[in-house]
């Protein structure tokens, strides 16, 4: 976690520091993005399946801009969803990971048709196991949940002018997301 904090901090010092391009990412403009994830949060290890990858979907509108001469500050949603298995012997559990949050976007444009952010989640997660096998599924069935919270960094490349290829590293159902990414 010590890792992505410094390579947050970096990110927000190189994006201030940066003469940068246009922005690809205004005042009033809503984007949706759809990942798939690598690299999971919940386990991995001997014994470890992927019964659902890391899936996840966040929505976001810019609402202020001229931040800092051409950054935009961005709000909205993230829906984030994984399931593991555990299998030793035909006996194990199976692991769901549900997150829902709210999301802050700092964009500042680095390069042409890429539209470069740093943002903080914070947000609700639950996780539920259930075992199977030998195990009494009675006494062993149960679930967590609490708030998180996350720090990332991402970019969006626009192919089109409302299509983009979509990436993020940091914490959320995967520690890196790839996706595609719709302008509204």
């Amino acid at each position: 976690m010590k890792k992505l904090l410094l390579l947050f901090v970096a990110a927000g010092i190189i994006f201030v520091q940066m003469t940068g391009q246009e922005s690809t990412f205004e005042k009033g403009d809503k984007v949706a993005n759809f990942g798939i994830g690598f690299g999971s949060t919940l386990y991995s290890g001997t014994y470890y399946y992927t019964q659902i990858p890391p899936l996840s979907a966040s929505f976001e509108v810019g609402v202020a801009d001229k931040i800092g001469d051409k950054g935009v500050i961005g709000v909205g949603g993230y829906l984030g969803y994984s399931s593991y298995k555990y299998d030793y012997a035909d006996s194990g559990w199976k692991t769901s990971d549900f997150i829902i949050g709210a999301r802050g976007n700092f964009h500042y444009p680095l390069v042409e048709k890429l539209d470069t952010y740093a943002g903080l989640m914070l947000g609700y997660g639950v996780i539920s196991n259930s075992y199977f096998g030998t195990y009494d599924e009675d006494d062993y069935n149960g679930s967590s949940s609490g708030l998180q919270w996350s720090l990332f960094i991402g970019g969006r490349y626009y192919f089109k002018e409302n299509l983009a290829a979509m990436l993020e590293l940091g914490y959320g159902v995967a520690v890196l997301n790839l996706g595609v990414a719709v302008k509204f």
